[in-house]
């Protein structure tokens, strides 16, 4: 039976047709004041352009008129145009489809401890340290020439120990405050006050005598000694402001144990440079709005959020919640023929000049008691008995080179007359039998003289399936010859406290490389005390005498030899078992534009910001 709409029932259709509608406006309107706050935040960034674009004439200006000689090691810039360090910036700002806005999105696969300068000691902080922090001087990607990017000018002194750098007008740090020479003198004061505890960077620049603030743009590096690799620490230094850390030269403590104490002069900015907390489980920066250079990064934001399983990254990736995923070799060649993935990722796969390597650090001093891994024969023996091609073969599926020291087979440090030690099994059980290791008791296990059995804990990081792959495979080959390996799979904080405290008898890590690799860090005995990174103990005098007097040898042709001597030394006492060299297999959205390869490896990193994504391809609108 069917019922005949009322009065009653045409008011409450009616009311519930006003209320759809006002919904309905509602959304319309806020759309709309979303469209003008789009517009607003546009003409304000025209706005700030333009302001940049007088302020780069008046400081041109300005150049013409100052008095005194003119420092540059460099030619000058035309007038007006764009410094050489911005000029691929630049470029890419110029392509059809450059578009600021959005944000880049990234994932790290361990969890940072702190951001605090010096007090982080992992490339991660590195990383986001880089779009804050910024240098003197950059490398060029593509010459790897020196280009001024806080400084504009420079020179040297002809004896090599003087620095002059003047630094460029109108410089600022995100807070609004001027950047000045007196900054620069500053970090280096702060760097060296031993209450900060920054050992690793004292270790560098203990070869600067003095850095002097001679006026508000001018500054100088004076180094008490010649250091083949003196521009690049001087004009490398991430300066930091005075005003925000000198305070902090009064309570040294709350500095050495804070988290996220990071302000700088660079393009992005955390929202709160105080009080950054590793427990978010996100890394956020913010576009710096008085950010001094001429060209502006695109990007709004930049995120990395913490995941620590391999698996679950590439997951997020394929969801569209990442920009980039790094890929294990096992699933690159599945990942390359994935159609879907395919279809909005490009891959590249290539091996970088500046790779890093990986190795297993062998602890010869713990508890202030030698180990077994002080004795050289036992060091050597772990090497043969770690099938290095096995490994690269059947876990990085080719993926990856043998390594045989820090130095690359293509560097000029290396010796091309060293090759790296095969797997042989016998040659290690009779070195291992020289130093004194035998199965005593026939139950199948090594026993050292006292019959205490050959048992060591290999500490590596719990969130890489490919290490723990590995570590397992070396537990297997040690067995067979009567070696207890232990795994101990920990987390990244656990294993940087292990290293500081040198509680553990072997370890897997890896380290980052350059164009020329200084060994001073990780293999000089002065680097053990202090926290320094020679965290395994260890000391050998004719290497510390190859590596003092490479360091102090500028001319290239002389210094080759040295570094490759010591690369014998490094050789023929294995502190480490250099593991490998992997080639670097990455995927990343189609949405990021400008994605390059140059000498450094791929630009996504670059700093000045080459990369942006298109407009019709923005996904956030913050």
């Amino acid at each position: 039976m069917q019922r005949r709409l009322n009065g009653r029932d045409i008011l409450y259709f009616g009311g519930l047709a006003v209320v759809l509608i006002t919904i309905i406006l509602a959304m319309y309107m806020v759309d709309r004041q979303w469209q003008k706050m789009a517009q607003m935040e546009q003409l304000m960034r025209e706005q700030a352009a333009d302001i940049r674009n007088i302020g780069m004439q008046l400081r041109t200006l300005g150049r013409r008129v100052e008095s005194g000689v003119n420092l540059s090691s460099q030619p000058e810039t035309d007038e007006g145009s764009v410094p050489a360090a911005f000029e691929r910036a630049h470029q890419a700002s110029q392509k059809e489809d450059y578009a600021e806005g959005d944000w880049l999105v990234r994932a790290f696969g361990v969890n940072l401890k702190s951001l605090t300068p010096f007090i982080s000691e992992d490339v991660y902080a590195s990383t986001v340290q880089g779009y804050i922090l910024e240098s003197l001087l950059v490398r060029n990607a593509d010459s790897l020439e020196w280009e001024g990017l806080l400084a504009r000018e420079w020179e040297v002194s002809e004896d090599g120990l003087t620095f002059v750098f003047k630094l460029r007008d109108g410089l600022r740090f995100s807070d609004g405050k001027p950047l000045t020479a007196e900054d620069v003198a500053f970090t280096f004061s702060f760097i060296m006050n031993p209450a900060i505890q920054a050992p690793r960077e004292r270790a560098y620049y203990a070869k600067i005598e003095t850095v002097e603030a001679l006026d508000r743009l001018t500054v100088r590096f004076q180094f008490a000694e010649p250091y083949f690799n003196a521009l690049a620490l001087a004009g490398g230094i991430s300066v930091m402001p005075k005003h925000f850390y000198e305070p902090y030269l009064q309570e040294p403590n709350s500095y050495n144990q804070s988290k996220g104490l990071l302000l700088g002069s660079g393009p992005y900015r955390l929202e709160d440079p105080r009080n950054w907390s590793p427990d978010k489980g996100i890394i956020e920066l913010q576009r710096n709005p008085r950010y001094w250079g001429p060209v502006q990064p695109a990007y709004n934001r930049l995120l990395w959020r913490i995941i620590e399983n391999d698996s679950a990254r590439l997951t997020t990736f394929r969801n569209g919640e990442i920009d980039t995923y790094v890929s294990r070799p096992r699933e690159y060649k599945q990942l390359v023929e994935d159609t879907d993935l395919t279809k909005k990722a490009e891959h590249w796969e290539y091996m970088s000049p500046i790779a890093g390597y990986s190795y297993i650090g062998w602890n010869q001093q713990r508890s202030d008691e030698p180990t077994r891994f002080a004795d050289t024969k036992v060091r050597q023996a772990m090497t043969y008995l770690i099938d290095r091609e096995r490994i690269n073969e059947e876990i990085y599926l080719g993926y990856a080179d043998v390594a045989m020291s820090p130095f690359t087979a293509t560097s000029k440090q290396h010796n091309p007359d060293l090759l790296p030690r095969a797997y042989d099994q016998h040659r290690a059980m009779a070195l291992l039998n020289e130093a004194g290791y035998a199965d005593r008791d026939g139950d199948g296990i090594l026993e050292d003289e006292s019959g205490a059995p050959f048992e060591f804990d290999l500490v590596y990081f719990q969130g890489n399936e490919d290490t723990s792959r590995m570590v397992l495979f070396l537990k297997d080959l040690m067995a067979r010859v009567g070696i207890l390996l232990q795994p101990k799979p920990t987390e990244w904080s656990v294993m940087i406290d292990l290293m500081k405290k040198r509680d553990f008898d072997a370890i897997t890590l890896g380290w980052t490389s350059g164009l020329e690799t200084d060994l001073y860090q990780m293999f000089h005995s002065s680097q053990i005390a202090d926290a320094g990174n020679n965290f395994i103990g260890y000391r050998n005098e004719k290497l510390d005498q190859l590596i003092d007097e490479a360091r102090a040898t500028v001319d290239e042709e002389t210094r080759m030899p040295l570094w490759q001597a010591a690369e014998r030394e490094l050789y023929n006492d294995q502190p480490y078992t250099f593991l490998k060299r992997s080639k670097s297999l990455v995927f990343i959205d189609r949405r990021i534009g400008n994605i390059v390869q140059t000498k450094l490896g791929l630009n996504l990193n670059s700093l000045p910001v080459e990369t942006y994504v298109p407009a019709d391809q923005h996904r956030y609108n913050q």
